[in-house]
Parts: structure tokens; C-alpha cells; sequence
């Protein structure tokens, strides 16, 4: 539960009820993509169980599920159909096709072909704390992120949230901890950062498994190149990337995390949902604030952060 965590603060107060937010998200519930479908977006069982509620409150923190199929038919295959319909065209009339005539034989045999394509899913894992005012999602991009706010949009009366920013960007924060090798309070840096070049160059460095305390990262840092991501802990409790984006990756509940979850799960599997959604809510409601204090603090709502400092 939550590998990514991307944090919007709710520009108004979170009214909606329990049996409000459950009938609308029911209304859009998730159907599988049809035959000549490309794409189905749609809300699913955030505990799993077919037929159950859309909408899991656990010690106030509201939990939800959104769920994406995408069926694609490669370029390649679409591309080659055309090509032999076109040159089937030009063998037996000896007319060669127009772009629009082309246009539509592509759109044609994507669709004949639509049948036949493997489909993917995904899921966007949708958690709302109301007393905070924070919404997360477990997102692993902004586009799914995106999907998910348009999805909101549709069934939230009144909804609007704006992604959080800090007085400090996180690229030129996390160049300050590696150039001192001071991490804030509460936090320790891993073995894992990529630094990338702001000049026509675009170098890229990237560190896996690698100590970040030594004068050659000091140095990149100091020939302009600035981290796009880094590895951290916070309070030996969780582990995580943090992005220029403000974005967290391969969030990961460590030992003490988890001992605890297994004395607070019970027998059964709802138990272990309710237990999961209470301690990697009760984590990240501490991990959150303390980020944004390190980061110099949240900007109010509307107000613009400071820019990163120039290279």
C-alpha cells in the first residue's frame, strides 16, 4: 500500500458523506474495456471484495480506488495493414491513395484490429484526510495522477485541490544536504540520487548504491548539475525517493513499520486491510508535514514557492 505518494492540499473543506461519495463513485464503477473499446476508466473495491463499498473510512482516513484499462494495437501492425491495402489499391487501379484516404484506413484497421489487442491495467490508489486537508494518491505519474483528479471532478460536488508546494524546491534542497552531507532532522540520505546537467548538455549522473558523502557528488553539485531525485529514510521508519517534483518513489514501510502491523492485524483479511490502511496512514500523516517542514515549509494556498537558486 502506497509504493508512491503525490500530495495535493483541498482548497475547500471535505462535506461530502460516506453515503454520497459511495453512490456517485457506483455510478461510474469500473467495467472491463468492450471489444472495440480502447480505454475504461472507473471506480473499483478499495478492500477488494466484489460488490463491496467504493468508498473504505478507517480511523477517519477515506480511502478509494480507481482503476484504468488501456487496450493498444502497436503502430508497427496498424502500419503494416495500411501499407498493403495501399499498395493493393495502387496495384489494381494504379492510383495511389490520398492522406485522408490513408488517415482513414489506419483508424479502420486500428479498429479491426482492437478485437484482438492485449489490454493493461492499473490502479490509483486514492487516500483523503479530511481533518488535514490533505488528498494523496498512490500515482507512479502525473499523467495517471491526472486521470485520477478528472475522475474526482465527476463525482465530488465542488471538488478542487492544488498540489502542494514548499518555500524551497525540493531540487535545490536536496543539493544543499549533499553538498554540507547534512540531512534535516529526522531524515537520513541512502545510496541513490540522479544529477542532471541544467545546461544544452542535459549530462546525467546517476548514483545506485553508491555513497552520496563524497567530494565527487559535491563537485557535480557545484558544476551546475542539480538532483532530479534521492533516496531517503525518515526516522529509521520509512524509506523513499524523493523527485524535483515533489513526488515520493518506492515508498517502502520498514521493519518497525511492519512489526507493528503484524500485531495489530487480526485473523482475517479485512482485519489486515484496516490495519495496513491505519499504519501507512498513520506513517505518512507524520512523514508528510515533516518533509514540507524540511523542505522550509508549505506555501499557503495560492501563493507561488520560491524558484530553485540559478546554477
Amino acid at each position: 500500500m502506497f509504493k508512491n505518494v503525490i500530495v495535493y492540499r483541498l482548497v475547500s473543506p471535505w462535506t461530502v458523506t460516506v453515503a454520497q461519495l459511495d453512490e456517485a463513485l457506483q455510478a461510474d464503477h469500473f467495467v472491463e474495456c468492450g471489444s472495440s473499446q480502447e480505454k475504461s476508466v472507473g471506480w473499483v473495491e478499495p478492500r477488494g471484495h466484489a460488490h463491496g463499498p467504493l468508498v473504505e473510512v478507517v480511523h477517519e482516513q477515506w480511502m478509494l480506488k480507481l482503476k484504468m484499462e488501456v487496450k493498444s494495437v502497436p503502430g508497427s501492425v496498424v502500419k503494416r495493414k495500411v501499407e498493403e491495402q495501399v499498395a493493393h489499391i495502387t496495384s489494381t487501379t494504379g492510383r495511389k491513395p490520398g492522406k485522408k484516404e490513408v488517415r482513414e484506413m489506419r483508424d479502420d484497421a486500428r479498429r479491426a484490429l482492437l478485437p484482438m489487442a492485449f489490454s493493461k491495467q492499473g490502479t490509483v490508489g486514492v487516500w483523503v484526510d479530511p481533518v488535514a486537508g490533505y488528498l494523496v494518491l498512490d500515482a507512479g505519474s502525473q499523467a495517471k495522477a491526472d486521470e485520477a483528479m478528472t475522475a474526482l471532478v465527476k463525482v465530488v460536488p465542488g471538488f478542487a485541490v492544488q498540489l502542494v508546494n514548499t518555500q524551497v524546491s525540493p531540487a535545490a534542497a536536496m543539493a544543499v544536504w549533499l553538498s554540507t552531507r547534512e540531512s534535516p532532522s529526522d531524515f537520513s540520505v541512502d545510496r541513490e540520487c540522479e544529477l542532471k546537467a541544467s545546461d544544452e548538455s542535459k549530462a546525467v549522473v546517476r548514483y545506485t548504491r553508491h555513497p552520496l558523502d563524497t567530494e565527487e557528488v559535491s563537485q557535480h553539485i557545484a558544476l551546475g548539475k542539480m538532483p532530479t531525485c534521492l533516496a531517503m529514510t525518515w526516522n529509521d521508519r520509512v524509506s523513499f525517493v524523493l523527485t524535483d517534483a515533489l513526488q515520493l518513489k518506492k515508498v517502502a514501510f520498514l521493519d518497525t513499520v511492519l512489526e507493528d502491523a503484524t500485531k495489530s492485524a487480526g485473523d482475517g483479511k479485512e482485519d489486515h486491510f484496516d490495519a495496513d490502511v491505519a499504519i501507512a496512514t498513520g506513517e505518512l500523516c507524520q512523514l508528510i508535514p515533516a518533509l514540507l517542514q524540511a523542505l522550509g515549509g508549505e506555501v499557503p494556498l495560492g501563493a507561488m514557492p520560491v524558484p530553485p537558486p540559478a546554477a
